[in-house]
């Protein structure tokens, strides 16, 4: 009986610890990202499968990292920054995340859009209402019941891991896949691999993760739980990457369509897998999108005003911190305008987030783990060798998978991803 309590009182305590590490690894399925593994599974099948297992690993890495600083020091990333590296490299860092983070909720408003035209809803009824949803949810809510609603979203993924179900995929093929590296030199594979890695760690991911363990209150002595939470939703987010490319892998690659985002992945299982699969494959977009819409708005304003110096929280208000609150309306309000405007250029948009993401995350990581290994800031929770050994790794690989992602979008004249 004593060993029962016991577990339940650790079962108790993980759930309210639980949220911020879910919570930031599920968004990183965003409309970008789920339009990726689409495309993944559409065109080359399962044998991009394996890249699942060191894109995890690297996941790990790296939001354990700040969710370890958020507990030890109680202070976000863009405070540490600001603090340990002084105010104009904040100011330059600031001004970049804020400007990829806007191009990329114009991206997943326009996966919202997309995602509700399949059933038949206009963009200029479906994206008004978005947006007025996902203001409402944060302007007038607190932290615990926000982050119990972004829960339940997180939880939505999994009409995904239905959707694979519905395509029957070989399992047996799928498992082998998953363990067999592939490496071929066709342009169309290399770009597309590299676009995979590049969709997993983005700038605004590690802001967020941070602000949202400090705004928790989140102690040193339940950081074991909060890393619990941290690697739970890393595995998480990957289970439905690799949903998306068997399900599309089994029914699309199968048949030789070709695909140029997720909505056509959607309306393309309908015939091939079954009204369910697709369906549940488009509320799995909607949900993706708006999700994102909220959660990247929120995440620039946390690191904006953060590191500024200004009031920020989901449990204040416009009178007590008004540019974390001006600043989310401002940034849900233009991304808004620009996927309602006809002749807004979407794709250059988005095109410019990539870029942008690519130019900052560099900096990010280097910054990230200087702070982390700073012994007067973080005591004895700095990094060990051997971590240090996977983290700076990890680092180079993705600075190095990002500058060519950057230069092969800044300079197009390469094949494209779909041309192979």
């Amino acid at each position: 009986m004593r060993w029962r309590r016991l577990e339940k009182k650790k079962v108790l305590a993980f759930l309210a610890i639980m949220g911020p590490g879910i919570i930031t690894a599920s968004v990183d399925n965003d409309a970008g990202g789920i339009a990726t593994y689409s495309i993944a599974g559409a065109h080359f099948g399962y044998t991009l499968l394996w890249t699942l297992i060191p894109i995890t690993a690297a996941l790990i890495v790296v939001q354990e990292m700040v969710a370890r600083m958020g507990v030890v020091t109680g202070k976000t990333l863009a405070d540490l920054i600001r603090e340990k590296f002084g105010v104009r490299p904040t100011f330059f860092l600031l001004i970049a995340l804020l400007l990829a983070n806007l191009s990329n909720t114009v991206a997943e408003f326009a996966g919202w859009a997309a995602a509700l035209e399949i059933f038949g809803v206009s963009k200029y009824l479906s994206v008004p209402i978005g947006a007025v949803a996902v203001w409402f949810l944060v302007v007038k809510g607190t932290y615990r019941v926000v982050e119990k609603i972004f829960l339940i979203a997180s939880t939505l993924y999994f009409t995904y891991a239905l959707s694979a179900y519905f395509a029957h995929p070989q399992w047996g093929t799928v498992a082998r896949n998953l363990v067999t590296p592939v490496l071929t030199a066709d342009n169309a594979y290399v770009l597309l691999l590299i676009g995979m890695v590049g969709t997993t760690i983005a700038p605004w991911m590690q802001f967020y993760l941070q602000s949202a363990v400090v705004e928790k209150r989140i102690q040193v002595e339940d950081y074991s739980l909060c890393r619990a939470d941290v690697i739970i939703g890393c595995f998480v987010t990957d289970i439905v990457a690799l949903s998306i490319i068997v399900a599309c892998g089994a029914t699309l690659f199968v048949e030789g369509v070709r695909i140029n985002d997720a909505k056509d992945a959607a309306m393309a299982l309908a015939p091939l897998a079954g009204k369910y699969a697709s369906v549940l494959f488009a509320i799995g977009l909607a949900n993706a999108s708006l999700f994102s819409a909220s959660i990247l708005p929120l995440a620039t304003a946390y690191s904006v005003c953060e590191g500024m110096g200004w009031e920020s929280g989901i449990d204040k208000d416009f009178r007590t911190a008004p540019h974390f609150f001006w600043l989310y309306t401002g940034i849900i309000v233009l991304s808004t305008l620009c996927v309602l405007y006809p002749a807004a250029p979407l794709i250059l948009i988005m095109l410019f987030s990539q870029v942008a993401n690519g130019i900052l995350l560099p900096f990010v990581l280097v910054f990230m783990l200087k702070l982390i290994n700073d012994r007067e800031l973080m005591g004895e929770y700095v990094n060990s060798k051997a971590f240090n050994g996977i983290a700076w790794t990890t680092t180079v690989v993705m600075i190095a998978l990002t500058v060519f992602l950057v230069i092969v979008t800044v300079f197009p004249g390469l094949p494209g991803m779909l041309g192979g």
